[in-house]
């Protein structure tokens, strides 16, 4: 019996994950979180139900080693983009301690999560909109008003303006956190990869935002638009990705899609594409206990609306937390 560790237990994420891995025999799945109230705990028995320290805390990367240790995790899976890096730096220890971390490497994911390194690297491979940092060149370029300006780093819509001219540009003074970049007027994908060991794409699965709600999407369709398959494959390939990665692109006004942003990790939208035939957790869990996987996976066209479930407990049942509030999300999608 494999068993497995999911963190972020408390997003949507976290719950995708944690129902798609609960569905097969052969794993055992315990969840994490740094909140007791957060849901996908109540998924798991209460003996595989874990409180963890913040992903931000000094203390977390060790936390999580030492639980690994303890709980003899052979794969973890983390859901929360703040986590992801401190991890992914010290995966030869969590290996050491029997546990393989299910996440890109560290240095795929010091590109993604910074949105300036990020559209330099793919503007060789694919269509990036103009992007320039917030200083006084950045300013002074000859943009075509409106633009967007969003911190370089970051999840969801946080911090995303859009600023009508070029008075209002220069009022927000010089930022070098934050980026300017075209805003293009086409629709919306976001595209669902998932890349073996060695970089090869096996899937790549284009869905639309129908409605979203809180930056999380609560109705959405996947669709067969190669291009947008494409695309999302070559922005995989030119950041070195393994594992699953979530792509957004919109497309120009020429109608080509264009990259926005690259989220590293599990979607909250992951539910759909898993419905649609390609059940990325379990896919990837394979790949990472080096179980063979199909090169290539199809999707179907399929459609989803989100509603709410609850899950009733006796209120002793509640793990007691530290932490008094779940406010470090996955950073949705």
């Amino acid at each position: 019996m494999t068993r497995v560790l999911v963190t972020g237990a408390g997003g949507p994420a976290g719950v995708a994950v944690i129902r798609s891995l609960l569905a097969r025999d052969d794993v055992e799945v315990l969840a994490a979180d740094m909140d007791g109230w957060a849901s996908g705990l109540y998924l798991v028995p209460p003996e595989s139900r874990r409180i963890i320290p913040p992903g931000r805390a000094d203390t977390f990367v060790d936390e999580l080693i030492g639980l690994c240790a303890a709980d003899d995790i052979d794969v973890l899976f983390s859901t929360v983009d703040v986590e992801l890096p401190g991890l992914a730096a010290r995966r030869d220890e969590l290996l050491a301690v029997g546990a393989a971390l299910a996440a890109p490497t560290l240095e795929t994911l010091e590109v993604c999560l910074d949105k300036f390194r990020l559209a330099g690297r793919c503007s060789p491979s694919v269509a990036v909109p103009e992007t320039r940092l917030l200083n006084a060149a950045g300013i002074a370029a000859d943009w075509t008003f409106p633009v967007i300006v969003k911190p370089r780093s970051g999840a969801g819509s946080r911090g995303v303006k859009l600023i009508a001219d070029r008075g209002a540009l220069e009022a927000l003074g010089t930022d070098e956190t934050n980026i300017i970049q075209e805003n293009l007027p086409g629709e919306e994908f976001s595209v669902d990869v998932l890349a073996g060991l060695d970089g090869a794409v096996i899937a790549a699965v284009p869905r639309s935002r129908e409605r979203v709600d809180s930056g999380v999407s609560i109705a959405g369709r996947t669709v067969r638009r190669p291009e947008l398959s494409d695309t999302a494959a070559d922005v995989a390939r030119a950041i070195g990705l393994t594992g699953v990665a979530n792509v957004q692109l919109r497309y120009s006004s020429t109608g080509i899609p264009a990259l926005l942003e690259v989220n590293p990790r599990f979607p909250g939208a992951m539910p759909l594409t898993i419905a649609a035939g390609v059940d990325m957790p379990s896919l990837l869990l394979d790949l990472v206990l080096g179980r063979p996987v199909p090169t290539a996976i199809d999707f179907a066209e399929l459609a989803n609306v989100r509603y709410l479930e609850d899950v009733f407990l006796d209120p002793s049942d509640v793990l007691v937390s530290e932490n008094a509030a779940h406010t470090e999300g996955p950073g949705e999608e």
